[in-house]
């Protein structure tokens, strides 16, 4: 049995970043189902992310998604475009928090929230997730955001070395409700 790391995943020849449509919700919340998970913390049952992905994810809260013109969609796409499978998306929001602790704890504004932000674990090391960061960036510069925010749970410790190498600093705390539990996250900030 050998310790060598293996070689990261190569991505698809033929993959583009693109806003999402709005006849891929169905596709954007089986990507969701499918990621979500990673996330979450081990206080986390498969009962209280099911719950979670059903309250948040589903298909149905996707098409609101995408009518929603508070809000931006990207996804990564195999293929040409048109029809391929889904790899991973983003989705900012455009508005200002709600939460008065995440209003406090941000320096710089206007900032659009990076609302979610995934890549199936078969993608991860491929740097497919930096390209997706990269167009997120640009939607939300595009916006007029001068900068971009997001939560990440505190024993996700993948995601917050992912986001310190792309620009992101702590800035402060929040809290993550879920069904059953109140889950501490950070909230990281990067100046676009």
């Amino acid at each position: 049995m050998s310790n060598a790391t293996p070689p990261p995943a190569e991505a698809p020849p033929s993959l583009v970043v693109r806003p999402a449509r709005a006849g891929e919700a169905a596709a954007l919340a089986e990507v969701a189902a499918a990621t979500f998970p990673l996330a979450c913390p081990p206080a986390m049952t498969a009962e209280d992310i099911g719950d979670y992905v059903a309250e948040h994810l589903s298909e149905e809260h996707f098409a609101q998604y995408l009518a929603d013109p508070a809000r931006s969609l990207l996804v990564l796409e195999e293929g040409t475009g048109s029809g391929g499978r889904l790899t991973g998306y983003s989705m900012l929001i455009h508005t200002p928090p709600a939460d008065p602790e995440v209003l406090a704890a941000l320096t710089v504004r206007p900032s659009s929230m990076l609302s979610k932000f995934y890549v199936r674990p078969d993608a991860h090391g491929s740097g497919l997730a930096h390209r997706l960061l990269a167009a997120t960036f640009d939607t939300a510069a595009s916006t007029g955001a001068r900068a971009v925010w997001l939560s990440v749970n505190d024993e996700n410790l993948r995601a917050q070395k992912f986001y310190a190498k792309n620009g992101f600093r702590t800035v402060g705390r929040m809290d993550f409700p879920t069904a059953r539990l109140v889950l501490r996250d950070f909230v990281l900030e990067r100046i676009l």
